[in-house]
């Protein structure tokens, strides 16, 4: 395993954290975050090249994973021998276009990727984290789960409806071994991520002109280790973080 040496008592010692769309963006710099924590990590994507790549730097073991296609899903879980901790992070957003204009091709899309994709692996892998004795859900949401903006209606209906599968399932798993964590991240320059929803690198590029610090994926990544390593009996149940630049969805300081 890649890393720093740890000790018994470290939080991630002996833990397996299962990251899905690890082959890019937040995805892979929490899996390779999470492995120089300590924890044994399996990633999860589509592109199993770029992922197997990954994984070999840090020690980690790539599997494919469609989180849209069952049989996909039901091959990932099949190959795990344990699970304590799952990062939900496979989602997108892929277009920019008013309601009035709506894609519904890409509204479906949106839907099964960022919400039941997100449900249909923790369902799967909720009796393992059970089983952990000390598990941890980690939905990857964004603040547009929380703020609605023109433009934004297919991701932000998506997102809003991660935030809630975050808040019921924590009322549903209380009392149990298990936490439920929701990350909430703001502007993060994922250059994949802005071209999937612009349709076009300048326009990628525009989203962030200006921005001297936006978020990097590394930063995102932190934030999840730094929930999951806290005590067990410490649930972050929703943190959201923003680039200084940014006080609100709408509110962005450009130089």
């Amino acid at each position: 395993m890649s890393g720093p040496s740890h000790t018994a008592e470290s939080p991630a010692s002996g833990r397996t954290a299962v990251v899905t769309g690890a082959s890019s963006g937040i995805g892979a710099a929490t899996a390779e975050r999470l492995a120089a924590e300590g924890f044994d990590v399996v990633l999860g994507a589509r592109r199993l090249d770029r992922l197997t790549d990954l994984a070999e730097r840090i020690g980690g073991r790539a599997l494919p994973l469609d989180v849209t296609d069952p049989a996909s899903v039901e091959a990932f879980v099949a190959a795990l021998d344990r699970v304590d901790v799952l990062v939900n992070n496979a989602g997108g957003a892929f277009d920019a276009k008013p309601v009035a204009e709506a894609d519904l091709d890409s509204w479906q899309r949106s839907f099964d990727v960022n919400v039941l994709g997100t449900v249909r692996l923790t369902k799967a892998l909720l009796p393992a984290l059970r089983a952990s004795g000390a598990g941890d859900v980690l939905f990857v949401g964004s603040t547009a789960g929380m703020v609605s903006y023109e433009g934004g209606a297919s991701y932000t209906a998506a997102k809003h409806g991660v935030h809630t599968l975050a808040g019921t399932l924590r009322l549903e798993l209380v009392g149990e071994p298990v936490r439920v964590i929701e990350i909430a991240p703001g502007m993060v320059r994922t250059d994949e991520f802005a071209v999937n929803r612009t349709g076009s690198a300048e326009a990628a590029a525009a989203v962030y002109r200006g921005v001297r610090e936006p978020l990097v994926a590394e930063d995102v990544a932190d934030c999840i280790a730094w929930a999951l390593t806290r005590p067990h009996h410490v649930n972050v149940d929703l943190l959201v973080v923003r680039p200084r630049a940014q006080a609100a969805q709408h509110k962005v300081h450009r130089e």
